[in-house]
């Protein structure tokens, strides 16, 4: 498993990336409160209130091999601003692919920089390739996604189905490595 790294954005801004725990449980639920209502459309492919003891316990107990998440929170204020995931099923060299990214923090490379992470941890424990279900106008993710490799879409009960090919690590890199954080002005 990872250890945390500091990444300075382009924007200047500072997060600490680093694999999902289970004392993670109240940023999630802190995060959750400030996604807006798109956003949690797009993420749960429908209205949602609020997480569930049993999506709580999803999103943190993770096995970090069929199941990883890795996530991102602010550096100076520690809340949570992202988080991306990958479950493997049957195929064990496919894994379903996702990314949820603060609406505040949005725009400003975090969801880049959690798959590029993502994607390597992937790679590691042998999977050769993502699939994501998405809605068809989220083009940002589908962005996002086709920097990993070629990527094959199609539409199935309206939604865009995915499935990316993980290139090798000598694919285009996210970001420039760990930094110290910044002092804030």
């Amino acid at each position: 498993m990872e250890s945390p790294d500091v990444v300075e954005l382009r924007d200047g801004s500072c997060i600490v990336v680093r694999p999902v725990q289970p004392d993670d449980r109240e940023r999630f639920v802190r995060g959750f409160e400030r996604f807006g209502p798109e956003s949690r459309y797009r993420r749960f492919l429908g209205f949602k209130k609020r997480l569930s003891e049993d999506e709580l316990r999803f999103f943190t107990e993770v096995d970090h091999h069929d199941h990883e998440a890795i996530g991102a929170h602010d550096a100076y204020t520690g809340d949570g601003v992202g988080v991306a995931r990958y479950v493997r099923g049957a195929d064990p060299s496919a894994a379903e692919a996702s990314v949820a990214v603060i609406d505040a923090w949005q725009g400003r490379e975090v969801g880049r920089v959690l798959l590029d992470r993502l994607a390597a941890r992937a790679r590691a424990e042998g999977v050769e390739r993502f699939v994501a279900a998405l809605l068809p106008e989220n083009r940002a993710m589908r962005t996002l996604f086709e920097r990993l490799g070629p990527v094959t879409a199609h539409h199935a009960d309206g939604m865009l189905e995915l499935e990316i090919a993980l290139l090798d690590e000598a694919a285009p890199a996210a970001t420039a490595g760990p930094v110290a954080p910044r002092a804030r002005a």
